[in-house]
């Protein structure tokens, strides 16, 4: 499927939950399983289209925007920054859910006390190697699970899955955690990224199911 109508048939399906009323829930679920969602013992496949085939020697990810100390590192130069492991759920918007998913790589946290935002800065706006672009409030990004995962259950984080680098945000629905990320930048501004302007929540909270704008 190509990428325009990988996007389209998204947008379309968007459009009939919608028209279903499926909309955000005035309460949070306490449960694990937020509601709507299907537990998945695979690891489906979610993108683009495209799976840019990135190598270690080519990859850098730049800290930019409103911030004090502008930063771009290498592989070598992220992997010398402290790395940590995580384990937590995923959640797609796409009703599955998967537990326990281990990641290991670098938390949002060493980012932001490396860049150093300034006092202005209230939004985060990253973009990837695919084109793909998506947008958080600071706030959500430094919670101590949010990171940036360059391995997945031991093993480096595959191509297909958003190697060789990719976001984790395991409170939101997984749109928010952008495969392939080559930027993070800081912004005054709430700017929408690349589902949000087409229609999906800019807020994405699985557990009062706020899948759409």
């Amino acid at each position: 499927m190509s990428k325009d109508r990988y996007i389209e048939a998204k947008q379309k399906w968007a459009a009939k939950q919608k028209a279903r009323g499926v909309t955000a829930r005035s309460a949070p679920s306490a449960d694990r399983l937020p509601p709507g969602q299907k537990l998945t013992a695979g690891f489906p496949v979610l993108d683009l289209g495209v799976q840019p085939e990135i190598a270690h020697a080519d990859w850098t990810l730049a800290l930019d925007g409103l911030v004090e100390k502008p930063t771009a590192l290498d592989w070598a130069q992220f992997h010398a920054l402290p790395q940590v492991e995580d384990v937590s759920d995923f959640h797609c918007v796409t009703t599955w859910s998967k537990y326990d998913c281990r990641w290991g790589g670098v938390a949002f946290t060493t980012l932001y006390e490396l860049a150093q935002p300034k006092p202005e800065a209230r939004f985060v706006y990253f973009t990837s190697y695919d084109g793909y672009s998506t947008n958080l409030p600071l706030a959500a990004c430094l919670d101590d699970d949010v990171l940036i995962a360059t391995s997945f259950e031991g093993a480096p984080v595959s191509r297909e899955h958003g190697g060789p680098a990719r976001v984790i945000v395991p409170k939101l629905y997984a749109w928010k955690g952008a495969k392939f990320v080559k930027a993070v930048t800081f912004l005054a501004e709430d700017k929408l990224g690349f589902w949000e302007v087409r229609g999906y929540s800019n807020t994405a909270d699985p557990w009062t199911e706020d899948r759409y704008a």
